[in-house]
């Protein structure tokens, strides 16, 4: 619950920072212009032709009478439509993203250079950074499109079809957006997208959290082209939390950074003595001997030759 919660704050935060940087807002609002536009033309003439393309996957129902033919098929057109938009919502952050890269790229930069540091990034040129956004989202689409086509199965299950199922689509759906806003600030740091799964599976109610609500303002008509900076700019500020870009070395009181070996006083087992002083390399039987007055890495605290 915790990190649920936590997920609604950063996407709060998000939008809360572009509100004080009105001109990064409007920077970020012109790619999800233009994505609103070509997703507005394919909804259309998905609606326009639901009803042929029920017919079409229902044949058997052809000789059926009245009512149950209609039902069945309205039944259809509504979960097509309702696949669709889902899909959109999916879609339609990994488009958006994919068509400002330059304008995002920058918009989460200017966001983590105002919290104190900014990664350099790796150095590559734009159409590289285009081919590696376009890869990991197709990999993360391709995911989310085999929960998707589960979902949509499971929606024909009576009472459970029309309760659960659509709640539960839209925690996954909320999921794959959050993973698909993080990108930006991930490729920065160079975070491979099966890496990036791994973490927000192991923090799903910070990813559900940050999504789903995003997931469901999605729904509402131009609300996705205004929410969509922040969004950038609060997923910017969940991985900076996620992922530290600077891990502390370790010092001479034992403090140790992520992936860093045992530090002498920490507790670890010591290394064995080198050859050349002549020390049996078994282990001692006698109780360690604590740190004494010139510090736990002095040969002081060593035992004398013949011991």
């Amino acid at each position: 619950m915790r990190d649920l919660v936590a997920g609604m704050r950063y996407l709060g935060a998000g939008q809360r920072w572009v509100a004080r940087n009105g001109r990064w807002w409007g920077f970020g609002l012109i790619p999800a212009l233009i994505a609103l536009v070509l997703y507005a033309g394919v909804l259309t003439v998905l609606a326009l032709w639901a009803g042929d393309l029920a017919a079409w996957a229902t044949p058997f129902a052809d000789g059926w009478g009245s009512p149950w033919q209609g039902l069945l098929r309205g039944l259809f057109v509504a979960l097509l439509f309702a696949g669709g938009l889902t899909l959109s919502v999916l879609t339609f952050t990994a488009v958006t993203l994919l068509i400002g890269d330059p304008f995002y790229e920058s918009l989460s930069q200017k966001v983590e250079e105002s919290e104190g540091h900014c990664p350099p990034g790796p150095d590559l040129p734009l159409w590289r950074e285009l081919w590696a956004g376009l890869r990991d989202s197709v990999h993360v689409l391709l995911r989310a499109a085999g929960f998707g086509l589960l979902l949509f199965v499971l929606g024909f299950l009576p009472f459970v079809g029309q309760t659960v199922i659509p709640a539960l689509g839209f925690c996954v759906s909320g999921f794959f957006l959050a993973v698909e806003l993080t990108s930006v600030a991930m490729q920065r740091r160079a975070v491979p997208v099966r890496e990036r799964l791994r973490m927000l599976r192991g923090r799903k109610a910070l990813a559900v959290g940050f999504g789903t609500p995003l997931v469901l303002l999605f729904l509402v008509p131009f609300v996705a082209v205004v929410l969509m900076p922040g969004a950038v700019a609060g997923a910017t500020l969940l991985v900076r939390d996620l992922v530290p870009d600077e891990q502390p070395p370790a010092g001479p009181d034992g403090v140790e950074g992520v992936g860093a070996g045992p530090v002498v006083g920490s507790g670890a087992a010591p290394a064995p003595y080198p050859a050349s002083q002549g020390q049996p390399h078994q282990p001692l039987q006698a109780p360690p001997v604590p740190p004494g007055p010139y510090g736990p890495g002095s040969s002081a605290g060593r035992p004398p030759a013949g011991w």
